[in-house]
């Protein structure tokens, strides 16, 4: 009887457990829909609509459904965005909240997921100007859109990618990535979204071809953008923007009479100019630099155009149209000599570009500010000038090569991924039993490559001490006939010629007895020109005579070198070697090691560069050799090129000598290599 109770007791509380499990269970879902109802629903305030969003994922993350955690916070996320939208909330709030759902996304491997966060993402570091990384996300986000093949949103994030592209002045990528989202919209329905996107693209492609100095390219992209915004409802102001373009690609031509007939017909229609004020005025200034350069205009005609369009600027505060109405006023009063007038807007362009960062005003506004002071400053705007020029070159050839690494190194580690997954379980699976073996395999072969190398560092350093005592040895073979020869000709030169001529000189002295004027003015110019050349040969057999050997030994050999190597290979050559080195101080092995690398730069120069010319020079700083090769080569990428084992040889001996080598190199400019040897 009592273990029939205990029996029914045990049921009674194990279904009674179940069953209160299964009501929790369904008291949580109840609660997170509920409160993600009320998130969901639009017409109630957005503050209230995030509450009660924070309270479904609290119920979302007791479910431990990592589906309905992700799609509870993403709801938080997009209301997040809402508030940015409306500037109630700093962007850096979804920074955190995206990271998670992007890691979550990865969990699940929820594609649609990982696209929307990536794109999310690449808009946060995009609104941050942190463009490398939003290159990356956006990127990411084309991947997964283009698996989903969702044309639409892959079009929209070329679109991006490409627009980065072209602030970052990447210019010849961005015209290849408007170009694959051009493609995508042409096979689109023709709908004002894609006329509008098609516009945009060809437009952004033409101020690209631009910007590469690609006039007749932009041009014909800019009549395909308005091939696409004729099509458009209420284009007057595509047809506006991308008109003033194509004038200003024919005023940089010089083509002013078709870049006058485009102002003409815009100013025909100046109530649709005047829609966009910042516009009208960018344009009216530009029209007005336009007259001055024709020249049949009057100058009251095109002051007053300016002081038109730069009153409207500042009025709104617009600073692109600011900017480019005061660049052309200054080139203008520049061009008519009024000096302060063109310092006047000059600066004003500067001090705007500055606090914008808009280099090429600032560009602009230097090379003018050089041109306009008279004083010693032009030339410290001019260095500015080529500074900031020169810096902004390197960064945008930076930026090209940012992004393509980015592309293959996001497609790299994903291909790794991939791999790795595949091989992880053959490599449990092997590794223990071919663990022990390698460890053994290695100590033995390590041991035996040790030993080798050794026994070969021992034979090549007494090799090399061999060599140069050879080297040595004959150049002081060469130096000692040199001397005995040189010292052979002071002789001839004092014994022989000297004394001959010293006698010619007496007996013409002697002729001086005749009392004639004119043979005793003949003889005493005779007899001076005699003692000239007397003076002359003596002065030259003191130069033979003199020690010539100081200063050669390992110099000459790397001279003799240098010349041999360059007679060979068919290119000149321009060698200088500071005297401040004590080349007898330097071990055999460092001057040994020196030679070598020179005859392999030479090696390598003759063989890949096709080169015409080089440059070797030592220096001493700081205690330190700096030996640079120069070439004017056809040059690499250093960073793609294969190391082949002259190169790597190179490096070997560098790090012999505990030295330091630094290459460059510029394709179609030549390579540079800077080698530091602590002495």
């Amino acid at each position: 009887m009592f273990l029939k109770k205990a029996v029914f007791y045990l049921l009674f509380f194990i279904f009674f457990t179940l069953n209160a499990q299964e009501s929790n269970k369904t008291s949580v879902f109840d609660s997170l829909e509920f409160y993600q109802s009320l998130a969901e629903d639009q017409s109630l305030d957005l503050d209230y609509r995030i509450k009660n969003i924070k309270k479904a994922i609290y119920f979302a993350n007791i479910s431990k459904q990592d589906t309905t955690i992700l799609k509870t916070k993403r709801l938080l996320a997009t209301l997040y965005l809402n508030k940015i939208a409306r500037n109630e909330m700093s962007s850096d709030s979804i920074y955190d909240l995206n990271h998670q759902n992007l890691k979550l996304a990865k969990k699940i491997k929820d594609t649609l997921a990982l696209a929307y966060i990536n794109n999310v993402l690449g808009w946060y570091h995009n609104s941050n100007y942190r463009s490398d990384s939003a290159y990356y996300y956006y990127y990411n986000t084309l991947k997964y859109f283009s698996t989903l093949k969702m044309v639409k949103d892959e079009a929209r994030t070329l679109n991006e990618m490409a627009t980065i592209q072209f602030e970052e002045r990447d210019y010849v990528g961005c015209e290849n990535t408007a170009a694959r989202a051009i493609k995508l919209y042409e096979n689109m329905p023709e709908t004002e979204f894609t006329l509008d996107n098609l516009w945009a693209l060809y437009n952004l492609i033409a101020i690209s071809a631009d910007e590469l100095k690609l006039y007749d390219q932009a041009v014909e992209y800019h009549n395909k953008a308005l091939f696409y915004s004729n099509k458009l409802k209420d284009n007057n102001l595509y047809t506006l923007y991308s008109n003033s373009n194509i004038a200003l690609i024919y005023k940089e031509l010089g083509q002013y009479d078709k870049a006058l007939k485009i102002y003409q017909d815009l100013f025909d229609n100046k109530s649709i100019l005047k829609e966009e004020l910042y516009n009208y005025a960018l344009i009216l200034g530009d029209y007005a630099h336009l007259k001055y350069l024709i020249g049949n205009y009057p100058d009251s005609e095109i002051k007053n155009m300016l002081y038109e369009a730069y009153k409207i600027s500042d009025s709104i505060q617009e600073e692109a149209s600011m900017m480019s109405v005061a660049l052309n006023a200054s080139e203008y009063y520049l061009g008519e000599k009024e000096l302060d007038s063109a310092s006047f807007f000059s600066n004003i362009a500067y001090n705007l570009g500055k606090k914008s960062s808009t280099n090429d005003v600032i560009l602009s506004a230097l090379m003018l500010k050089s041109k306009i002071d008279t004083t010693d400053r032009s030339e410290v705007y001019l260095n500015e000038y080529i500074k900031l020029n020169d810096s902004l070159v390197n960064k945008e050839r930076a930026i090209r090569n940012k992004f393509a690494r980015i592309e293959l190194e996001t497609d790299q580690l994903e291909l790794k991924n991939q791999q790795i997954t595949r091989e992880r379980m053959w490599l449990l699976i092997l590794s223990g039993g071919l663990l022990v073996t390698l460890i053994l395999l290695y100590i033995i072969i390590s041991q035996r490559a040790k030993n080798k190398e050794l026994k070969l560092v021992q034979q090549q350093q007494e090799a090399n001490e061999e060599i140069y005592n050879l080297m040595l040895s004959q150049q002081d073979k060469i130096d000692e006939a040199r001397s005995i020869e040189k010292k052979r000709i002071s002789e001839e030169l004092h014994d022989g010629i000297l004394g001959r001529l010293f006698g010619t000189r007496l007996s013409l002295d002697s002729l001086n007895l005749s009392t004639t004027d004119e043979a005793i003015k003949t003889r005493e110019g005779y007899i001076v020109e005699l003692k000239n050349i007397e003076q002359e040969i003596r002065k030259v057999s003191h130069e033979l005579n003199t020690d010539f050997v100081s200063g050669s030994g390992y110099e000459d050999i790397i001279s003799t070198l240098v010349e041999t190597q360059s007679k060979a290979y068919g290119f000149n050559n321009d060698i200088s070697i500071e005297g401040d080195i004590v080349w007898e101080d330097i071990p055999n092995k460092t001057k040994i090691h020196i030679y070598r690398i020179i005859q392999e730069s030479l090696q390598n120069i003759y063989k890949h560069a096709n080169a015409t010319h080089v440059e070797i020079s030592f220096k001493l700083k700081n205690n330190v050799i700096c030996l640079f090769i120069t070439d004017n080569g056809s040059g690499f990428d250093v960073n793609k090129a294969k190391k082949g084992i002259g190169i790597k040889n190179m490096h070997s001996r560098v790090k012999e000598i505990h030295g330091e080598l630094e290459m460059t190199s510029e394709k179609d400019v030549g390579t540079s290599i800077l080698i530091k040897i602590p002495i």
